[in-house]
């Protein structure tokens, strides 16, 4: 996460909470992970504030996602995990408890907050964190270099879930808000959406399609380009085809994390 302790403006996740705030990958070899995803979405990249096998992805100078390394006595699958604002990381990592839910590591202190990673009841996994947001979060989220769908076994089940969990739906000032339309669960704070819960995903299916799983889209200029260029530098494809914005192709980079690439909207 990309903050600067004391500059004016910065957000904290007491402002924002419950509302997605990042996005990360943690991956088996840190510079295959920067030169594929280099070459494949044009990302750059800076070293992080959480040490030195943290780095920060930037498009065209806005910070879109960290990128650390797995430590080699780890067998965790690399996946990309959003993480969500929360006034207190105790205190929700209680709720996720309580809820029959898994806290897998942490909460952790980071020099900017603390963190901790969880997984609902269906194994989707997350994070949550409470501190300091990527710099200038605001424009940030306006510009949505990512956004983020739940697929899950019954998405108002899991809108409960996480809503009790982050208090979205709440009284208090300032949570996301949720509406239901088309099926779909639709997450959204101050007019902007931020995420869709959508129903069907199998537990025990092989796809990972169809897993509970957070999936990252990144908007692109040319997807059809993008896929070539993942193809080319040892990704693959698991789905590509139209999608209710556009063109979407679903990938998979050679560490075996999935992301979706999808039209990039009009700003």
């Amino acid at each position: 996460m990309e903050t600067t302790s004391t500059a004016p403006g910065v957000t904290s996740s007491h402002e924002v909470f419950g509302a997605p705030c990042w996005i990360s990958l943690m991956a088996r070899d840190l510079q295959a992970a920067q030169s594929f995803y280099g070459a494949v979405l044009g990302w750059t990249f800076r070293r992080a504030r959480l040490g030195a096998a943290f780095r920060i992805a930037y498009f065209e100078g806005t910070p879109v996602a960290g990128i650390g390394a797995l430590g080699r006595a780890l067998r965790a699958p690399v996946t990309w995990t959003p993480y969500f604002a929360v006034a207190d990381v105790d205190e929700t990592a209680a709720r996720i408890r309580e809820r029959s839910a898994t806290v897998a590591v942490g909460p952790l202190r980071f020099p900017v907050g603390r963190g901790a990673l969880a997984a609902d009841r269906d194994g989707a996994v997350f994070g949550i964190w409470e501190g300091q947001l990527v710099s200038n979060w605001q424009a940030w989220r306006k510009n949505a270099p990512a956004w983020l769908r739940l697929r899950t076994r019954d998405a108002f089940e899991a809108a409960i879930f996480y809503g009790e969990v982050l208090d979205w739906a709440s009284e208090r000032p300032g949570c996301c808000q949720v509406d239901y339309q088309e099926g779909e669960v639709v997450l959204h704070q101050h007019g902007q959406v931020l995420a869709r819960l959508s129903s069907g995903a199998v537990g025990t299916t092989p796809d990972p399609l169809f897993q509970p799983r957070w999936h990252v889209h990144f908007p692109v200029g040319d997807v059809q380009a993008t896929v070539e260029a993942a193809l080319l530098h040892g990704g693959s494809v698991l789905g590509q085809g139209p999608a209710p914005y556009g063109v979407e192709a679903t990938l998979r980079d050679p560490d075996g994390a999935l992301f979706t690439v999808t039209s990039r909207p009009a700003r």
